[in-house]
């Protein structure tokens, strides 16, 4: 496989990479944002028990205890919805991250190859001077017999 074909595979590995750690940043922070979203349903359902306590102390109907109490309900399936989705939300930075070491993987490969091929093409081209500096030499003591003689 020639270098310029090596180049090609290489750019597109990087591109590779690029488009997967993209992916990975947004998956974390869609993962953040959910966390962050989270905690403000669980603060706000901590300052809604609160309320709920402190008006209970001033007394409640009924009606208004049931009231509160099915909004404290909504309010806690709320959370347990939420709890699960962040398995999937960590499940796809999971993923993300897997699939990146992949691509990061991929890419140092081609490089390796491509190093690796430059180098044989450096060590036959080294070669190929020494030969010439060989016979050159050689031409050279060549001359200088001839010369005396």
């Amino acid at each position: 496989m020639s270098n310029s074909a090596l180049e090609l595979i290489l750019e597109r590995a990087k591109e590779d990479e690029h488009q997967a750690s993209m992916a990975l940043s947004n998956a974390r922070n869609e993962r953040d944002n959910y966390l962050v979203q989270l905690q403000q349903i669980e603060q706000y359902r901590l300052d809604y028990c609160k309320q709920l306590s402190a008006r209970g102390q001033q007394g409640l109907t009924a009606s208004n205890y049931n009231h509160l109490q099915k909004f404290l309900t909504q309010l806690d399936e709320t959370l347990a919805k939420q709890k699960l989705a962040g398995a999937q939300f960590d499940e796809q930075v999971k993923n993300c991250s897997e699939f990146w070491h992949e691509m990061r993987k991929k890419r140092r490969s081609i490089e390796w190859l491509l190093e690796k091929k430059q180098q044989e093409r450096k060590a036959m081209l080294d070669k190929q001077e020494q030969k010439m500096m060989d016979e050159f030499a050689t031409l050279q003591f060549a001359r200088r017999v001839t010369q005396t003689y």
